[in-house]
């Protein structure tokens, strides 16, 4: 959160910048000219102001912070920040004028914020994957376990079932309840080995249940998987995910 406040607050100043200075669009492709002398020469020097928008590396710098700035807020879903009262600010503050907050009072609305805003998407995150659960237990073939794990078996091998101090041989693909896919190593053509107990809950679980042969479809509540926080920019917090799993073998 911290980075994030860094970046945000870098980026305001950026657009206080791109204000002050009159910044103006990247310049677009111009329409092949007619081949005559006079409308070749108008074409030209209508090109010519906007081809040196920016004039130095402190002018390229802004820029690109202003598009690191736009792009944090898209990833947060804010998309309708009020520029006019940030620009506002930017310049009050660069003329030591009086802002609605102090620095220290900024930092902490920030993280507030998007505090805030990431526990509600966790809220409707954590509903829909309760709701998806408790009709998928309905299912025929479906097993659900004490701790909330859910399994179906779709091939049942003859071999050992690991320990959870073994390491194993598995073949994946993980979606998220939507049938968004997160990670396959199926996609990749590339099994993977890992501790048993070196993955998450879920997995570990369902793991000293099957025998080696096994492939087994798992949805495993938000719970046994990352809990609260997110996994990368695929797998938000509270999310309940499926894998299909096949246990390979038992790495000797």
């Amino acid at each position: 959160m911290y980075k994030l406040e860094k970046t945000i607050l870098a980026s305001v100043l950026c657009i206080g910048l791109a204000a002050s200075q009159g910044f103006a669009q990247a310049p677009k492709k111009v329409t092949k000219p007619a081949a005559t002398t006079k409308k070749t020469t108008l074409t030209a020097a209508k090109a010519a102001p906007s081809s040196n928008v920016l004039r130095n590396k402190l002018d390229s710098l802004s820029a690109a912070i202003g598009v690191s700035f736009s792009n944090s807020l898209t990833s947060q879903g804010i998309s309708n920040i009020n520029t006019d009262i940030l620009t506002k600010t930017i310049q009050a503050s660069l003329k030591g004028e009086k802002t609605t907050f102090s620095s220290e009072e900024a930092n902490k609305f920030i993280g507030e914020y998007f505090q805030k805003l990431t526990e509600e998407k966790g809220a409707v995150v954590k509903i829909e994957g309760e709701k998806f659960l408790e009709e998928n237990k309905k299912k025929t073939g479906v097993t659900t376990t004490e701790s909330g794990l859910q399994y179906s078996v779709i091939k049942t091998g003859d071999g050992a079932k690991p320990t959870a101090t073994d390491k194993v041989k598995t073949h994946y693909h993980g979606t998220l309840t939507n049938g968004t896919v997160f990670d396959s190593s199926v996609d990749r053509g590339e099994p993977v080995e890992f501790p048993v107990n070196g993955v998450i809950k879920g997995w570990t679980e369902a793991l000293q249940l099957m025998p080696v042969g096994s492939k087994w479809k798992l949805y495993i509540p938000y719970s046994l998987a990352y809990g609260e926080r997110a996994a990368g920019p695929q797998i938000p917090a509270y999310s309940a995910l499926v894998f299909e799993v096949e246990l390979l073998e038992i790495v000797k």
